[in-house]
């Protein structure tokens, strides 16, 4: 069941799209965030190129640790400088969507053989975090689905995010966390913004 309206997620990444632009030395905008954007909530900004629709940015806070508010701003300033690219630029603004996904606080995933988390995690629904010691890496619910993975494809890849190796997610010693996000999309450089609705596996 949706937490977040579709007025409320345009709301998000209107207010993120303001605060990307502010980053890129544009304009302050004074925003009065409804007070649903008070409570804890963790989220990911995602920004896009345009049509072709690369990865250009994306940084997030996974665990609600800050105000909804406060981790949408702190997210979109650091996909503007996100360290696996350049700095965006002001010239850029007009050629990237924006994408905010707000996500559940993740839950361990619980098993007893590592080959139970096949039939645990579901593409299209779940996002997955993969943590071994100090090693944690994260991917969200859509990426799988862009990528075409399967579930072990998916657990593979999120461990290898982690910095661990890709068959890690049979170690015992790793855990396994999954979430989900509800995902709020510009269809076309500030243009109109749309709920996505993930596809994937039963």
């Amino acid at each position: 069941m949706p937490v977040y309206s579709a007025e409320t997620g345009e709301f998000a990444v209107k207010a993120a799209r303001a605060i990307i632009e502010n980053a890129c030395g544009g304009p302050a905008s004074s925003v009065t965030y409804p007070s649903l954007f008070e409570k804890n909530a963790g989220v990911f900004v995602t920004i896009n190129t345009y049509p072709s629709l690369n990865l250009r940015g994306c940084i997030g806070y996974p665990e609600p640790v800050f105000p909804l508010r406060e981790a949408l701003v702190k997210a979109a300033q650091g996909a503007t400088q996100d360290p696996r690219f350049d700095p965006l630029s002001a010239e850029e603004l007009d050629k990237v969507v924006v994408e905010v996904s707000v996500l559940t606080p993740p839950a361990l995933i619980k098993v007893k053989k590592p080959k139970e988390y096949i039939d645990k995690v579901k593409i299209g629904r779940d996002g997955l975090i993969a943590a071994q010691g100090g090693l944690r890496g994260l991917l969200l619910p859509q990426v799988p689905i862009e990528w075409k993975w399967n579930v072990e494809e998916f657990l593979s890849n999120t461990c290898m995010k982690a910095g661990l190796p890709q068959d890690a997610w049979f170690d015992t010693g790793t855990e396994i966390y999954s979430f989900q996000a509800e995902i709020f999309s510009e269809e076309e450089p500030k243009g109109r913004i749309v709920r996505r609705v993930l596809g994937g596996e039963g």
